[in-house]
């Protein structure tokens, strides 16, 4: 969900260095679609954008954000994910 985080210019550049130590997933999977729209149906909010952050952080997983309310939300019905303020 990186149009969540990025600008499309120069102020990428913090963000691009930290990307090239995540693993991407260009592609998603239907289960883990499925395992989103359960989150969101669990936690009864958040957007999908923000359910499949949550589902791809399980298990054991942290999100970061700045915006941790609906997150949180939602990782209270996943399976041992963080969510952290920054």
């Amino acid at each position: 969900m990186l149009i969540e985080a990025l600008h499309g210019d120069a102020r990428d550049a913090l963000a691009n260095r930290f990307l090239k130590t995540c693993e991407i997933v260009e592609d998603i999977p239907e289960t883990l679609v499925r395992r989103a729209a359960s989150l969101r149906t669990g936690a009864h909010r958040g957007s999908a954008i923000d359910a499949l952050v949550v589902a791809s952080a399980e298990p054991g997983g942290s999100v970061l954000t700045s915006d941790p309310g609906d997150l949180a939300a939602l990782a209270a019905h996943a399976h041992d994910v963080h969510i952290e303020g920054v």
